[in-house]
């Protein structure tokens, strides 16, 4: 694989300058330098590229023009300075490094002594975090979503019948559909519970109405740097090169909805109506530590020869560890902190980031610069490592007991769930994604 190695910008005894991204719980430290679109609350200035460092944001509008960068770099920094961040995307990999090798330098502690004016100027590009809101990242331009870990599908399979198994092919294929653009947000998206049909219990024939069961799915939104052109494969050894980095993901799911429309082509009302997604996009370059082999059970049909590779073995998987926490209405008139209802690791899934990728662009499908990926959900093999609520509650039939008394087998209105992602390892300085909060509404009143 060509995928990111190590280099200086993972020395996890470097510090930068700026205080507060040498503290140990923050997410954004120098090893990890995030990019993200982010507007001032005061409505001074337009929406531009940003890049997280402790508790600021650089802007990489004000930067590109203090004179602190030169060369690609600075190209690179000029290309992120936008309302988007696709310009910087499709520059692709040798850009993308150059310009966090130079903010790396930069906002490294010693740049203090060896560069004291581009510092000075530095300083004056920061921006608090607290002093704006958060944009999406990039303008979307497709969206699929991947169904890719077997836990979680084994889990949803034995819920609807105990005997029963994955299909077939999920074990020679990243099985994916595709999902809507328009209804994709930013972590604080609040939406209204959808309406559609579906069966009631004990019923034989449709509704029309509120979603009755609505759930969360723990994912990575996986971002395409530089794309194919149409009919060109992506060879799975150069699939990483193509990724410009990650997000957390929630697909909000309709499951009564769900179960009704799924046969025979898929999800649809169940999934359209809202998709949040974390604002700061971790680089690939920043995983580079959190490597971990990709392996497949020796019983398990292995993957066809397009999907595997020695080097993919080696290292095509990632440990970001997850934790999914609610927050009830009730929580937060009673001031009580949201509740961690599971957690677990994107290790543990059956089929890598790479394998997506290369397997997207297999039959000749052209992905674009800013296309988006969900990663499918998260679960691991135990049962308070599931990525939705559906799993945790065996499908409301024993519903999570919350600790202030409430219960949960499906969300209620109010209810908010936040998702949060992080990186650790000994001998690595621990990188973060920030949260990814979304919020269920009321449903709308309908006149069918």
């Amino acid at each position: 694989m060509t995928a990111s190695k190590l280099d200086r910008t993972h020395d996890a005894s470097a510090r930068g300058w700026l205080a507060s991204a040498n503290d140990a719980d923050t997410d954004f430290p120098l090893q990890n330098l995030p990019f993200g679109v982010f507007l001032r609350t005061d409505g001074s200035g337009s929406p531009r590229g940003g890049v997280a460092i402790g508790d600021q944001v650089l802007d990489l509008q004000a930067l590109g023009e203090a004179g602190c960068l030169d060369g690609l770099a600075l190209e690179a920094a000029r290309a992120a300075a936008g309302p988007s961040l696709n310009a910087l995307l499709s520059r692709g990999p040798q850009a993308w490094r150059a310009l966090r090798h130079a903010l790396f330098d930069l906002l490294h502690a010693d740049a203090a002594a060896i560069a004291p004016k581009k510092v000075a100027s530095a300083r004056e590009c920061l921006v608090p975090l607290s002093d704006i809101t958060l944009e999406l990242p990039v303008r979307i331009g497709d969206y699929t979503d991947f169904y890719t870990s077997i836990h979680h599908a084994r889990n949803i399979m034995r819920l609807l019948d105990p005997r029963g198994e994955v299909s077939p092919n999920f074990q020679w294929i990243p099985c994916a559909y595709h999902g809507r653009v328009s209804s994709i947000g930013v972590s604080g998206q609040r939406f209204h519970r959808p309406n559609g049909q579906f069966v009631p219990a004990g019923a034989s024939v449709p509704v029309y109405g509120a979603c009755q069961r609505l759930d969360y799915e723990l994912e990575l939104g996986i971002y395409i740097g530089v794309g194919n052109a149409q009919g060109r494969r992506i060879p799975l050894a150069d699939a990483e090169e193509h990724v410009f980095g990650i997000s957390l993901l929630n697909d909000w799911s309709a499951r009564d909805i769900q179960a009704w429309e799924m046969a025979p082509l898929g999800p649809f009302h169940a999934k359209n109506f809202a998709t949040t997604l974390s604002p700061w996009i971790v680089t690939m370059d920043a995983l580079a530590p959190f490597r971990t082999p990709w392996d497949r059970p020796s019983t398990d049909p292995q993957p066809l020869p397009y999907l595997e590779g020695e080097a993919h073995r080696r290292g095509g998987g990632l440990d970001i560890q997850l934790e999914v926490r609610l927050e009830t209405q009730r929580m937060r008139a009673e001031r009580i902190s949201p509740q961690a209802i599971s957690r677990t690791s994107f290790s543990h899934h059956y089929w890598s980031i790479a394998q997506m990728v290369t397997h997207h662009a297999a039959g000749g499908c052209n992905l674009q610069s800013g296309d988006l990926l969900g990663s499918g959900t998260i679960s691991g093999p135990a049962p308070a490592e599931a990525g939705a609520l559906m799993e945790l509650s065996r499908a409301g039939r024993m519903p999570v007991r919350l600790h202030n008394g409430e219960e949960r087998g499906f969300l209620e209105d109010g209810d908010a769930v936040i998702f949060h992602g992080w990186c650790q390892r000994d001998g690595f300085q621990r990188i973060g994604f920030g949260p990814n909060r979304g919020q269920v509404l009321p449903a709308l009143a309908h006149d069918i």
